[in-house]
């Protein structure tokens, strides 16, 4: 079974190797393609603006993310087009139906960008275009394919004039109305030849060339070749449903409940995360995963041992349905523990509303395994990943735990992804995310920023100052941007792009964003009163980096408007990801035309 995936960048190991192959097979299948090509497609992905088009990349796997083909297709948003630049499937996989598979994904995402056509090259039928008998069947060939889905060579235009007179086999310009009636106006394909030829081969083409083609667009709508070699369209209708491979992959604990602490004032509830999964589920933009278990070392990664010892010995060895708060904190002898372990509890802890008790301990490393699981997702190419857990984790350190926090997993996440390259996190939560600053510090490899309210007056109140920097390595690698008690959505926007500002200087890989829908209006645990175009905005921000991001849930106590304000996040967080970031196949043979227009 074949995997349709988008490839967005080349900034997983994932992809990277995804991008290795599919450069071994267009060299493999385009002999005659202009040096460097393969080679740039990495680039072409992270510098969309340089090129012209918006580089589309899609590859088809099979197992473990071996690429058996791919497909890339180069997007207008001025004028709204699509051009298919290469499919390309290699050896035993050619004429198994791969081909297929890939150009209708390419038709359903031109569909999806709101295009009026897909536009591609494809080698004449025409004796007097081609003439080689051989190669006019395997040309035919391809026709025959693409006329099954309505797409027809344009017809009465000189965009198959070869580049030298007397040159052979010179290319149709093809357009697939992706199934719909609307005619191709005149002046809009004039507009659509010019961005080809210029921008895709404006250093073969010369302006008089491409002044030429564009004048023999006369007709108006633009004629299109009557059908040839089918009678009818076969396959006319695009799916609908987003592909499972392009969707936020989300991460549940699903055993999160367990950890219900029932008196009175204790928000952080089961019934949030059942919240949000009512409002984000019928969306369609996620794709529920199963997350694996990954053990200790990931949590000695982030927390000391004697604090995880202690947390683990105390919280497994209390009684059903009983917990113990601290009350007693090391104030005056720091360095002597004492031995009762209830009593020991503020040794480790940073206030008295934490309750230490075994389900708490377990639901947490639950959810530890999810924002893991949700990097290792990244790590493998996906885009997005949601880890929607409970209780949340910002607040706890190394050594400490508190704010309803127990384990740090948005700070495991971002440790385990800092193996492949940089990371930054970015903490929009209501309250400082104290624990990752505290965690990474002294490092330089990972970027902590946090919006958060004024310690003045929010918890955690002993941290979240402006000049807490960092320390040695990691000086000038921590942000905090402590924000006034009251606040409009914009000026909380505005914020946002500060952070965003100090992000894409970090050259991070990877982002990790600690959410907290606690900065809605009358949530009980802030002051603020962003809504849900609010966090529709701030998604778009942080989408606009284009970098693969996991969101790890943290707080968001207003179970009344939570899943709406998570969900109008990830929308625009969505449609940010997508935007920010030809040979074709033959059902005959591989197509070994020269490099189009060389």
């Amino acid at each position: 079974m074949f995997r349709i995936r988008r490839i967005f960048d080349d900034l997983s190991p994932a992809n990277g190797k995804a991008l290795a192959r599919i450069g071994e097979i267009l060299k493999e299948q385009f002999p005659g393609a202009r040096p460097g090509e393969a080679e740039s497609i990495p680039e072409k992905l992270r510098n969309q603006l340089k090129y012209g088009f918006q580089t589309i990349l899609f590859a088809a796997e099979k197992g473990a993310g071996k690429v058996h083909g791919f497909a890339l297709a180069l997007y207008d948003p001025l004028l709204k087009f699509t051009f298919l630049d290469y499919i390309a499937v290699p050896g035993a996989e050619a004429g198994g139906g791969l081909g297929g598979i890939l150009y209708e994904r390419v038709r359903k995402e031109a569909l999806d960008l709101g295009c009026v056509g897909l536009f591609f090259e494809c080698l004449p039928d025409d004796p007097e275009l081609c003439r080689d008998g051989e190669t006019r069947k395997q040309n035919a060939a391809r026709l025959r394919f693409y006329e099954r889905y309505g797409a027809v060579p344009v017809a009465g235009t000189k965009y198959e004039t070869p580049l030298e007179p007397g040159g052979d086999n010179p290319p149709y310009l093809v357009f697939d109305g992706l199934g719909r009636q609307d005619p191709l106006r005149r002046e809009k394909a004039r507009l659509i030849v010019a961005a080809i030829l210029g921008k895709k081969y404006g250093d073969l083409c010369p302006p008089e060339y491409i002044r030429m083609v564009m004048d023999s667009f006369r007709d108006d709508p633009v004629k299109l070749r009557p059908l040839k070699y089918v009678t009818a369209p076969e396959r006319t209708a695009v799916a609908a449903a987003l592909p499972e491979s392009e969707r936020v992959a989300l991460f549940v604990n699903r055993d999160h409940a367990i950890h219900h602490v029932r008196e009175r004032g204790y928000v952080e509830s089961p019934v949030r995360v059942e919240a949000i999964l009512r409002e984000i589920l019928p969306s369609g933009l996620f794709t529920e995963k199963k997350a694996r278990h990954f053990g200790e070392r990931h949590i000695l990664k982030v927390h000391s041992a004697v604090f995880f010892s202690y947390l683990r010995k105390v919280c497994m060895a209390m009684p059903e349905k009983e917990s113990v708060y601290p009350y007693v904190f090391p104030v005056r002898n720091a360095a002597r523990p004492p031995q009762d372990l209830s009593v020991r509890a503020g040794y480790f802890c940073m206030d008295t509303f934490t309750p230490l008790n075994k389900n708490a301990f377990l639901a947490a490393l639950g959810a530890l395994d999810c924002a893991l699981s949700g990097a290792q997702a990244l790590a493998e190419g996906r885009h997005l990943a949601y880890a929607l857990v409970r209780p949340p984790g910002h607040h706890a350190e190394r050594r400490l735990f508190g704010g309803f926090c127990y384990l740090n997993s948005a700070a495991a996440a971002a440790e385990y992804l800092s193996a492949f390259g940089r990371v930054a996190m970015l903490d929009i939560d209501y309250h400082h995310g104290n624990g990752q600053q505290d965690i990474f510090y002294g490092r330089s490899d990972v970027l902590t920023v946090s919006l958060h309210g004024h310690p003045r007056f929010a918890y955690p109140y002993f941290s979240g100052f402006e000049d807490e920097k960092g320390e040695g390595e990691g000086r000038g690698f921590n942000l905090n941007l402590p924000l006034p008690e009251h606040l409009s959505g914009q000026e909380y926007l505005d914020a946002l792009r500060r952070a965003s500002r100090r992000i894409a200087n970090h050259g991070a890989r990877f982002l990790v964003v600690p959410f907290g829908g606690d900065t809605c209006k009358k949530d009980p645990t802030g002051t603020w009163s962003l809504a849900a175009r609010d966090f529709e905005n701030n998604g778009k921000l942080i989408g606009g980096l284009g970098l693969p991001v996991l969101v790890v849930q943290e707080g968001g106590y207003n179970t009344r408007l939570l899943g709406e304000n998570v969900r109008s996040f990830f929308k625009g967080l969505f449609e940010a990801s997508r935007s920010a970031g030809a040979r074709l196949w033959s059902p005959a043979s591989r197509d070994r035309r020269p490099a189009p227009r060389g």
